[in-house]
């Protein structure tokens, strides 16, 4: 095992019930218990693995509640259809290639399902032109197909099924000398998935935020627009959509460009897009490890910012008012014809910003990190006054209008470094790659899910490098609890789609959360224990 520099947070993990409930491991006998933050009683919850399979492959998954199915996307162009009426052992029914309905099909890369309709999101085998969306029932019956944007990634019914939301990416090719606009996709679901036609598809564009174009002036400087030669409206790339309880607003993740984009469902339209800013590791409540080459855990400030870009996000409600959870993954860009990625040794920085940048960039202190040449040099004349790393290596809360109300600050590489120090940073869980992830985006954040399970909001992130999961009470958003870390079963690796079957949905009336991990290509089922 490496050894382990231990900061004031850690070791008050170390010290503490956090501990505890991270591992299993009996607290000290000065831990304390948390006082009461919410006015209904606090309930234990942890996780525990019941079932398992192993596939073509596994990215994301969806379930029908009236055939107690999942239809997991393989990351290829299978859909498969597996029988979880044992969750258990979940057993393979069907398995369906888009590729024999869309002549044109490139890949699978989202399914979602509600009333015993299955739509999967297909891009095209140019990934520039437009994709589609095509639609089967629970058997596996090819019903429709309609276009949709360029680079379909992912796709989410409306709570009461009436829409169903495509974030179209958009992505440029390799040489980036064509970059397609990002969209989002409204698809009119009122007359059923056989009738449809591409008329009843209605795709929202940013080019109203274009430069010279009317509302470009609402356009944030810190919304990142930074492809060579694109318009805002080619530069932003739609990742993850998440609706309201009431189906009138969605918010779009915008994660190349750091920010979200806030959608009017009635309208439709494209209220605002919303900067999420940057977070402050040189803050004492932010630390980070920072280098793979000094081969031990080091959790500590640097004069770095964070860029949150957001993979997964989910939604709840609290006191009436929506928020947004969002897990901060972090993302660059790197094309063979363009690539803002660097690492902070290979910066020339500003001496009046960084007096000591010798000592900074030396690969044991900051000079691995991975950074950026698209931001950080406010004048352009080659020198950076700021560095930037990708992602938060955290979950944040935002109101529905994009204001930050809580931050895990530091949370997931302290749990980590207590709970499995051998793994900390790692690829998968193989201890020969302990600490190699730390220059990058260290646990790297991708997937989240909130559930209302017995009264109380849960939020489930998922830590797509290391593997494990992490639990959360976020019943008050401005307050959330950590509840649990669940480190990855041996030959689950990276966690991507999750999803939460409460109770009434579950096929044997426990809850149960559905983990897709996608570089093993299986899938996990946890029995989510909850007790008073």
């Amino acid at each position: 095992m490496k050894p382990m520099r231990t900061t004031p947070l850690l070791a008050g993990i170390l010290s503490t019930g956090l501990f505890a409930i991270a591992t299993g491991m009996p607290a000290t006998a000065s831990a304390k218990p948390w006082p009461p933050l919410h006015s209904k009683p606090e309930k234990a919850i942890s996780l525990e693995k019941i079932g398992s399979y192993s596939g073509s492959g596994a990215e994301i998954s969806a379930y029908d509640v009236r055939s107690d199915r999942l239809f997991v996307i393989s990351g290829g162009t299978r859909l498969e259809i597996l029988d979880l009426s044992d969750p258990s052992t979940p057993a393979l029914i069907a398995t369906i290639d888009v590729t024999d309905d869309l002549a044109a099909a490139g890949g699978a890369n989202s399914v979602a399902v509600k009333r015993g309709v299955v739509a999967v999101a297909v891009e095209n085998t140019d990934k520039q032109a437009a994709g589609f969306v095509a639609f089967y029932d629970q058997s596996g019956r090819f019903i429709n197909a309609v276009s949709s944007g360029a680079l379909p990634d992912m796709l989410t019914f409306t709570h009461n099924g009436k829409q169903l939301l495509v974030a179209n990416e958009g992505e440029p090719d390799d040489s980036y000398s064509n970059d397609p606009e990002g969209t989002v996709s409204i698809i009119d679901m009122r007359g059923g998935a056989a009738s449809l036609t591409d008329a009843d598809v209605t795709t929202l564009d940013f080019n109203a935020f274009n430069v010279g174009a009317p509302r470009h002036d609402e356009l944030a400087d810190t919304v990142r627009i930074f492809g060579p030669g694109a318009t805002v409206a080619q530069d932003l790339e739609p990742e993850y959509i998440t609706v309201s309880r009431n189906n009138h607003t969605a918010w779009v993740s915008l994660q190349e460009n750091n920010a979200l984009a806030i959608i009017n469902l009635k309208k439709p339209a494209v209220e605002a897009i919303v900067p999420l800013g940057f977070k402050d590791h040189s803050d004492p409540a932010n630390p980070l490890d920072a280098s793979n080459k000094d081969d031990a855990i080091n959790i500590r400030n640097w004069p770095v910012l964070g860029m949150y870009q957001p993979d997964g996000i989910a939604s709840y409600r609290f006191r009436g008012r929506e928020f947004i959870v969002t897990a901060n993954e972090g993302d660059a860009r790197d094309y063979d014809g363009y690539s803002e990625e660097v690492r902070v040794h290979d910066l020339t920085l500003d001496p009046a910003a960084f007096p000591t940048a010798s000592d900074l960039q030396l690969d044991e202190n900051l000079g691995r990190l991975k950074t950026t040449t698209a931001t950080g040099d406010a004048d352009g004349d080659g020198v950076h006054e700021q560095i930037y790393a990708y992602g938060a290596r955290s979950f944040s809360i935002w109101s529905g209008e994009g204001e930050q109300v809580y931050d895990s600050a530091d949370d997931f590489e302290q749990i980590t470094a207590a709970a499995t120090p051998g793994l900390f940073n790692s690829q998968g869980n193989d201890p020969a790659e302990f600490d190699d992830r730390s220059d990058d985006k260290g646990p790297e954040p991708e997937g989240v899910v909130v559930a209302k399970l017995e009264g109380r909001n849960y939020a489930f992130i998922g830590l797509e490098r290391i593997g494990g999961i992490m639990v959360y009470d976020v019943s008050n958003p401005y307050s959330p609890r950590f509840q649990q870390y669940l480190p990855a079963a041996e030959g689950d690796v990276s966690p991507e789609g999750m999803l939460v079957l409460s109770e009434w949905q579950s096929p044997d009336d426990k809850p149960l959360l559905i983990v897709s991990y996608e570089v093993s290509g299986t899938i996990g089922v946890f029995r989510i224990n909850i007790e008073d």
